[in-house]
């Protein structure tokens, strides 16, 4: 396997949106947002860095709210934090990938379908334009999209699997599994690396993808902020 650089995982939302996901996003000096309707996701180069933030502040807005992965521990001045938690990042080297003959590529046409199984089994953010950031994989039965799963940051020599999901009424067949596999053969043919989040009480999930051959690189905060008025 080509070696990558595992340095760009310490802040993958920036350096996705400064490289390969640059026509996705906002930039303002040294921080950047998704758009909102591709991602809520937001980054700045430096959390240590006053300036950073208040180009953030600029990007957001008075009264802005924002999510960010890789968070610091505490709370920038100018801000108040409204939510969040403590994720796992893994990385996949070490997983098998495997296409599967029953995964079809979604297209914009899916996309009431994949926002409807979204709001019902709550995988994570997932918006209209979601589905453009790469390759995302259905399951069908009997017509009705059942499992996905599909790729979203994407840093230089990688690429995050996310919003893996099954409805309620097809789990434990495996389906997730599947399609993880299937997403990570994809992103293996253009010569990239898989790696994914996971809320850290999503205890379930993690046991899965380190079964699979994932491994625990770091635990990661998710924290939502809102701007203070000036």
């Amino acid at each position: 396997m080509t070696t990558v650089d595992r340095a760009v995982l310490d802040n993958p939302v920036w350096t996705a949106l400064v490289h390969g996901q640059r026509d996705f996003a906002e930039v303002r000096g040294q921080a950047g947002r998704f758009l909102p309707s591709v991602s809520p996701f937001v980054a700045v180069a430096d959390a240590a860095d006053p300036a950073a933030w208040a180009d953030l502040a600029e990007l957001a807005g008075p009264g802005g709210d924002v999510l960010m992965p890789a968070a610091p521990d505490g709370t920038p001045p100018g801000w108040e934090r409204t939510g969040g938690g403590v994720g796992v990042q893994l990385t996949g080297e070490d997983l098998i990938p495997a296409p599967d003959p029953e995964a079809v590529r979604l297209t914009e046409a899916d996309v009431p379908e994949m926002l409807d199984l979204v709001s019902r089994t709550r995988p994570g953010p997932f918006g209209p334009r979601t589905r453009e950031l790469g390759t995302y994989l259905g399951i069908r039965r009997e017509g009705a999209l059942v499992a996905m799963a599909g790729e979203r940051i994407r840093p230089p020599g990688w690429s995050e699997i996310s919003a893996v999901c099954t409805d309620p009424a097809f789990r434990g067949q495996g389906l997730a599994g599947r399609l993880v596999r299937a997403v990570a053969a994809a992103i293996r043919d253009r010569g990239d690396t898989p790696f994914l989040h996971a809320a850290g009480t999503n205890t379930g999930a993690i046991r899965l993808y380190l079964a699979m051959g994932f491994r625990h690189r770091r635990d990661i905060n998710f924290h939502a902020y809102r701007r203070l008025p000036s």
